[in-house]
């Protein structure tokens, strides 16, 4: 699966003689290729041009015409250097060149970037353009090489893993949450589980919403979220969540189907094979101290209801069993005794 949108940089000095050269031509050759100016003035210091590939791939370049700073990690050089971003080949020119997330490059770059990005992402899908943090956090999937057409989709066709919900429904549900910032810093990271695959996937696509949904319902009962929590046994947790003043808690989200689409004969069935597989491998190596996450958000109401009227065991302690619904209202009940206060952000059954 290739990785979200990061930024090549090229040292040395370029010019749009060289562009022509070294990146217009073999685009050309290879897809038909047109290089235009840029839709947003570049930064101070830079010009920019956009490549538009025949097949609707997209690439942007930037380049210093003084001396730059270049990206983070490279030791103060100072000779001047061009960032290339695109979703397309990437030209043979910049194939040793090292890659850079959007936080690591000049901030004026990957804002000029960004807005270009930005400005295309929504004459392709306008119906993202009402949701601008979702779709600025996205970006790096959205317009992602492979996985352009996989990941709007999934937000498009199937509203983002929401049974029985409008996309416009579960657009609102994650801009809401999205633009509380809490996973600014963990763009790059938290946007690539979506994945960007030309391979449509809406069971793993809906599998990494399920940590969207737990983080949301953590914040909603005001934890301060980290994702990735790296652990002795050489694995990594999904989230640390604590409060000022306690001590943090580990979590792992798992996301179970719905019987309709997996072998299990009914939700409690389905609940309770997802939650094994999760509680006899990473949970089990672990050895204790995490809460178990069991997101039911797939389900529709009639298989809700039937785990909510059961509440079956989920073969481990303590774990929370939720189910979100894209007008923010979230219920769930508990095994064990949970070391996190939820009461303000969800409703006990």
């Amino acid at each position: 699966m290739a990785r979200p949108l990061r930024f090549r940089y090229s040292p040395g000095r370029w010019t749009p003689d060289r562009l022509r050269r070294d990146l217009l031509k073999p685009l050309d050759s290879n897809l038909g290729a047109t290089m235009r100016d840029p839709w947003f003035r570049p930064p101070p210091g830079y010009e920019a041009r956009r490549f538009e590939m025949d097949n609707g791939d997209l690439a942007l370049f930037c380049w210093a015409t003084d001396a730059d700073d270049g990206p983070a990690g490279t030791g103060g050089d100072r000779r001047p250097g061009g960032y290339w971003l695109g979703n397309t080949e990437t030209p043979s020119a910049l194939w040793k060149t090292n890659k850079y997330g959007f936080e690591e490059v000049p901030y004026p770059v990957a804002r000029w970037a960004q807005r270009e990005l930005l400005a295309q992402l929504h004459e392709e899908s306008p119906w993202l353009e009402p949701y601008p943090h979702l779709s600025w956090f996205f970006l790096p999937v959205f317009l992602s090489k492979d996985g352009r057409d996989t990941t709007r989709r999934f937000f498009d066709e199937h509203a983002a893993g929401f049974p029985d919900a409008t996309r416009d429904e579960a657009l609102d549900f994650y801009e809401e949450f999205l633009r509380t910032g809490v996973f600014d810093s963990y763009r790059e990271e938290m946007a690539g589980k979506l994945g960007t695959s030309a391979r449509f996937d809406p069971v793993r696509m809906s599998a990494a919403m399920g940590e969207f949904d737990a983080a949301k319902l953590l914040v909603g009962a005001g934890y301060e979220v980290t994702p990735e929590i790296e652990v002795t046994t050489g694995h990594s947790l999904d989230f640390r969540a604590e409060r000022p003043g306690e001590n943090g808690t580990l979590v792992e989200v798992t996301r179970p189907l719905p019987p309709n689409r997996r072998s299990a004969s009914t939700p409690v069935a389905a609940v309770r094979d997802t939650a094994e597989t999760k509680t006899s491998g990473q949970l089990e190596r672990h050895g204790g101290g995490v809460v178990l996450f069991v997101d039911c958000t797939s389900f529709p109401d009639d298989d809700w209801r039937a785990v909510r009227g059961e509440r079956p065991e989920v073969r481990h302690r303590p774990a929370l069993v939720f189910r979100a619904r894209p007008d923010g209202r979230i219920e769930g009940y508990s095994k064990g005794s949970l070391p996190l206060d939820l009461d303000g952000a969800l409703d006990w059954v």
